[in-house]
């Protein structure tokens, strides 16, 4: 059974997570504590967390509320992530597109296999750039190209042929009809997310400690990493 105060300071640590998404003990000290050292409060957290359609996670120092990928209320649904990361009237191979951008990027930063997965400190924009072209034209490439998409889920021709219409440019820009814009919104995006801080003068992209923590302890357990892995055409080396 639990008692009116532990219900009482697992509501109030509830709401603070669905207004701010993460406790850290720097910001709240007694809601962080509470939780950390109270075993019923924990509990009851989680629990409001799993009828919520989350999952309440402490990492490194830091308590998370994670959406699950059907979450459209407190995460994004397709449409609205299509509407953030794409241009007004962008269809499917847009959203695709965007979708192998990040996950391009999450593979060169966290491509380690020691302490932790992070095995490089920044990235620039037009590197990054390259990367994803140099990674579609080689996908396309295979010989067992259809037998590929198919295992690895990832339509590579229609993403290139998306990729090569939009323009290219010199200079930085944010319209979205240019590669360079349509990789700017969605770094944009990211950090607004508090994953990654991009500082644009430099075109240098850095990853967050709230990024790191996710890709160590949530998103890179064996079975996701071995599916990213192969989507890339990696060799995975146990």
């Amino acid at each position: 059974m639990y008692n009116i105060d532990d219900i009482n300071t697992s509501n109030k640590i509830f709401y603070y997570l669905i207004q701010s998404g993460e406790l850290s003990e720097e910001k709240e000290k007694d809601l962080f504590r509470m939780y950390s050292e109270s075993e019923q409060v924990m509990n009851l957290v989680k629990i409001q967390g799993e009828n919520s359609g989350c999952r309440v996670e402490k990492y490194s120092g830091v308590i998370y509320l994670i959406p699950s990928e059907e979450n459209d209320f407190l995460g994004y649904s397709k449409g609205a992530l299509k509407k953030e990361l794409c241009k007004s009237n962008c269809n499917d191979k847009d959203y695709y597109l965007s979708q192998f951008v990040i996950l391009t990027m999450l593979v060169e930063f966290y491509g380690s296999q020691g302490r932790t997965s992070k095995s490089r400190d920044f990235l620039k924009g037009g590197e990054l750039l390259n990367i994803i072209s140099n990674r579609l034209k080689e996908s396309v490439e295979k010989e067992n190209l259809e037998e590929e998409q198919i295992k690895t889920g990832i339509a590579y021709t229609n993403i290139l042929e998306r990729f090569e219409a939009l323009k290219s440019s010199d200079k930085q820009t944010t319209s979205r009809t240019t590669k360079e814009g349509f990789i700017y919104t969605i770094l944009n995006f990211l950090e607004n997310q508090g994953l990654i801080n991009y500082v644009q003068a430099d075109d240098m992209i850095i990853t967050t400690s709230k990024l790191d923590n996710f890709m160590d302890w949530n998103i890179l357990n064996k079975n996701n990493y071995q599916r990213v892995v192969k989507a890339f055409g990696g060799e995975i080396n146990e």
